[in-house]
């Protein structure tokens, strides 16, 4: 586990210390030695001096990323101000829909939520065109709702916090309404505080899914003012490497603090939803 674990955290590694190198260092590592053209085909191959620790601390990339680029500032501002909503409608809606699937009795309930899920189930590719149809005849294309409001009433959430719900006893509601609770009151002041791992668990599952969409905002929004900060970093010149490590390590900051910060909630949430792999 240790090995796999070294691997797969290699790449940040690479990342997080090239983006303290200059950008003549850079150029230099990534830079093909004993280059050799294949006169056949013309294909050029060789090998590069990967490092991992520079020769000096430079910071000058972060300087050229957050202060000479208010490109990035302001994508990144389009990212949170899409991601949040998101995740804050689809945490209210999902939570509702899934005490009313999993702790209300009422006709075609089972069948009902397995209909639901089927929109789970779906690619993003077959459900494209209905919501591009829709969008556009709303007049929400080239508009943030036309991502957000698709993402708000997403299956997913109420999957994860319905599989939740089934683990608390109904001895709890049952114990609620002898002291005359409502089903409102049961909710917010019963079920949301004993599910709370997995609604940390869900926050942090919608911020990462969100906070890398490409598809979306590619199809949705045509002006690249309003575009979100996981389109810039295809967009940076191959010749400025060293912006691209430092705009990569600011990009993937926000997701590695909530997960440190939620880490405990989101094991125990992942554990008691059922969720596997």
């Amino acid at each position: 586990m240790g090995g796999i674990a070294a691997v797969m955290l290699f790449p940040i590694v690479v990342t997080f210390t090239n983006s303290f190198m200059t950008e003549a260092e850079i150029n230099y590592n990534y830079h093909l030695i004993g280059q050799m053209v294949d006169v056949a085909t013309g294909e050029k191959d060789g090998f590069i001096n990967l490092k991992l620790i520079p020769d000096w601390v430079s910071f000058s990339q972060y300087t050229e990323v957050l202060f000479h680029k208010p490109v990035f500032l302001q994508m990144f501002w389009n990212s949170v101000f899409m991601v949040v909503p998101i995740i804050v409608g689809q945490v209210l809606v999902a939570s509702l829909a899934a005490y009313a699937f999993a702790k209300l009795r009422f006709w075609g309930r089972d069948k009902l939520f397995v209909l639901y899920l089927m929109t789970m189930l779906m690619p993003f590719q077959v459900t494209l065109v209905p919501n591009y149809i829709i969008a556009d005849k709303l007049g929400l294309m080239n508009t943030t709702s036309a991502i957000i409001l698709p993402g708000i009433f997403s299956a997913f959430g109420v999957f994860m916090l319905r599989q939740f719900l089934l683990h608390i006893p109904n001895s709890y509601i049952e114990a609620a309404k002898i002291d005359g609770a409502g089903h409102l009151r049961i909710f917010y002041q019963i079920m949301v505080p004993l599910i709370q791992p997995g609604i940390a668990a869900l926050v942090v599952l919608l911020f990462v899914d969100y906070w890398n969409m490409v598809e979306q905002p590619l199809i949705f929004l045509e002006d690249a003012f309003k575009q979100p900060l996981s389109l810039y970093l295809s967009s940076i010149n191959e010749g400025a490497r060293g912006v691209a490590f430092a705009a990569s390590v600011l990009y993937m900051t926000p997701m590695v603090l909530l997960f440190l910060y939620a880490e405990s909630y989101f094991v125990e949430g992942i554990q008691l939803s059922g969720i596997k792999g």
